[in-house]
């Protein structure tokens, strides 16, 4: 009995003062948890309507107290829905979320203020702003799990990040370009993806671009400058298709046809070149393939067809050559040929 005092003492005492403990997670419906730092007190950022709480919200932010104003933007939606404040408080979130490195929560915050409010009266900035989260994505930016470990660089999210710029302002200032980063987007992941699929996406989107905004001479040149080199790098990974290598020579010559004062016409210029040789070359392995198997008159096509795709190229000298002898040999086999009865 007697021991039992000192403990029951120890005990008074400790509650009569109590030792800091650690900072509480608190829960308020239709918020979420909430960090409330030990000291604090609980609440003391609320305000008793939207107008006061954007005020906090505003002022935090102007500190670069960005949770803080982030908690205050999340508790005025949470509470005031439907206020005239809302609008702001969406871009303030999106804002902050931004600052934190938090983009994709960032992008789809902005997302919010625009299906929402579709008048809001920055809507060209918040646009501009979805626009360059995209782009930091396409630069190689890691998409996170949960918005706190990074995963990867998803060329397919990058996208999708840029469809919907285009969905929010299909004529804005930034959708041309947009759309073009679609492309670009679509051509990273050939990286990735052994077939062609990215790089028929990737016209699919240059060529969209050229279609919609025809009207803007720097985008309509951009995009088909960018087809033609799509095009010819698919042609680069298949060995006897020539079809892809088709069309890029078709974007090309639209594009230098079109735009003839562009800067990138002497590049187009070379990169039609290098594509009629490379389909010279096509052209005489098939060629080669015939003549050894003695099938003259599919020998004789190919050949031929050496000297229509690049006549200038070092394969339209084995060609010619090997024309001469072909119709030399078929000569010779019609003299020695007894006379018809």
């Amino acid at each position: 009995m007697k021991r039992s005092v000192p403990v029951l003492l120890v005990a008074l005492v400790w509650l009569a003062f109590p030792t800091a403990s650690p900072a509480p997670l608190i829960y308020r419906p239709g918020e979420g948890w909430t960090y409330e730092p030990y000291g604090s007190k609980s609440g003391a950022w609320q305000r008793k309507n939207a107008r006061l709480q954007l005020e906090v919200a505003q002022g935090a932010f102007e500190k670069k107290d960005y949770g803080l104003a982030a908690k205050c933007a999340n508790h005025l939606l949470a509470k005031w829905p439907e206020s005239d404040f809302a609008p702001q408080a969406y871009y303030l979130l999106g804002r902050c979320l931004e600052a934190k490195g938090k983009d994709e929560q960032a992008f789809q915050s902005y997302q919010n203020l625009i299906e929402k409010y579709p008048k809001v009266d920055n809507y060209q900035e918040v646009l501009k702003r979805q626009f360059e989260i995209a782009n930091r994505y396409l630069a190689g930016q890691k998409f996170k799990i949960a918005g706190l470990v990074p995963y990867w660089a998803d060329m397919d999210k990058t996208a999708a990040l840029y469809e919907k710029v285009i969905k929010n302002g299909p004529y804005s200032e930034v959708a041309p370009q947009a759309q073009l980063n679609i492309g670009a987007a679509r051509e990273k992941q050939t990286r990735f993806l052994n077939n062609d699929e990215p790089f028929i996406q990737a016209v699919k989107a240059y060529e969209k671009a050229a279609d919609r905004y025809n009207d803007n001479k720097s985008v309509a040149a951009d995009a088909l400058f960018k087809a033609g080199q799509a095009y010819a790098k698919q042609a680069r990974t298949a060995e006897y298709d020539q079809s892809a290598a088709a069309k890029a020579l078709a974007a090309f010559t639209d594009f230098t046809t079109l735009y003839p004062g562009d800067a990138r016409v002497p590049e187009a210029q070379k990169a039609m070149a290098t594509i009629k040789t490379e389909q010279a070359r096509g052209a005489l392995t098939i060629a080669r393939y015939y003549d050894k198997q003695g099938r003259r008159a599919g020998a004789l096509v190919y050949y031929n067809e050496v000297l229509i795709k690049d006549p200038n190229s070092p394969y339209a000298i084995e060609a010619r050559a090997r024309i001469e002898t072909l119709k030399a040999e078929a000569a010779l086999q019609a003299l020695d040929a007894p006379p018809p009865k």
